[in-house]
């Protein structure tokens, strides 16, 4: 009986070996069939740069609208808020951008958010408590804060980023592929013929497969720290240019609290857009996207000292 198990472990390891080499090998055809056709080095990088904008854009065109529906905004009239489309104006005009709508949504907490300005003016969106929660001058440093992301363009920026790395996983994935499936083949078809099937990845095209993978994965996780961080950084130049153009950094840090003591919820309808850096722990703040509201508070109230020695000295 065991003779029995040990053939049939046999059997499965050779037929094992046998599909895993057939699909190397049609990946081997494909692949040489596509290279004698590749048009030269430069123009091949310029399609796939070509590629990359286009998908890009469309992402965010598809993104920005999607995420307008789903909040289900509605537009704030200016004879409903004067005062704070004058100061809007105001900043815009200082920014040198197309004073961009207010949309009011139903959040599910306290909230801003900016889209678009890639092309056009862009949108302003304020979940609907800001407006009892908020004074003039601390809404106004909010609504500054988004126009500077319109500004800069970072949701744009951001997009063009992440579609950046798909395509260079996409190229990595199919330049890899071939030598991902044989070993996967060879590993797990020793394996079934040595009668240790679970021992697959001890073997030798095993560990040097998963060495391959977590190597991709590891760069691709690097590439993903470096998007994040740079999401947190453009948080702080964005804090930082709303305080310049309002004269009023404390009035953004008296916001960006009340916004904090406010927010009682876990979760939102933007939870999947943000990840904040208030817990504790230092990969927690290496995954999020905005820094923790104690750090840009610090980082206001320094700035509003500065200022007010400079007042003084003059």
């Amino acid at each position: 009986m065991r003779w029995i198990l040990r053939g049939l472990m046999v059997v499965v390891g050779v037929v094992t070996l046998a599909v895993y080499l057939a699909g190397a090998y049609f990946i081997y055809l494909f692949a040489r069939s596509v290279w004698a056709l590749r048009p030269p080095l430069s123009t091949l990088a310029l399609y796939l740069g070509v590629a990359t904008v286009v998908f890009a854009f469309v992402s965010y065109q598809v993104g920005t609208a999607q995420i307008l529906r789903d909040l289900q905004v509605w537009q704030l009239p200016d004879g409903r808020a004067p005062a704070l489309y004058r100061r809007l104006g105001a900043y815009s005009d200082r920014m040198g951008i197309e004073r961009p709508d207010v949309l009011v949504a139903e959040m599910g907490q306290p909230n801003a958010l900016a889209l678009g300005g890639g092309l056009g003016a862009g949108h302003v969106i304020v979940d609907r408590r800001l407006f009892g929660l908020l004074t003039l001058d601390e809404l106004s440093a909010i609504c500054a804060h988004e126009l500077a992301h319109i500004e800069r363009k970072d949701s744009l920026v951001q997009t063009f980023g992440y579609s950046v790395m798909q395509t260079l996983s996409g190229v990595v994935v199919l330049v890899l592929a071939p030598v991902l499936v044989i070993g996967a083949g060879v590993a797990r078809g020793v394996a079934w013929i040595r009668g240790r099937p679970e021992a697959w990845s001890r073997t030798v095209p095993g560990r040097v497969q998963r060495a391959v993978v977590g190597s991709v994965s590891l760069v691709f996780f690097a590439l993903t720290l470096a998007l994040l961080a740079h999401s947190r950084r453009r948080e702080f130049a964005a804090d930082d240019r709303a305080a310049e153009v309002t004269g009023d950094p404390l009035a953004l840090a008296r916001a960006l609290r009340k916004i904090e003591r406010a927010s009682t919820s876990p979760w939102s309808l933007l939870s999947p857009l943000y990840v904040n850096g208030e817990d504790e722990g230092p990969l927690t703040r290496m995954l999020s996207t905005h820094p923790s509201t104690d750090e840009r508070v610090q980082r206001l109230v320094e700035r509003s000292e500065a200022m007010r020695q400079v007042r003084i000295e003059r």
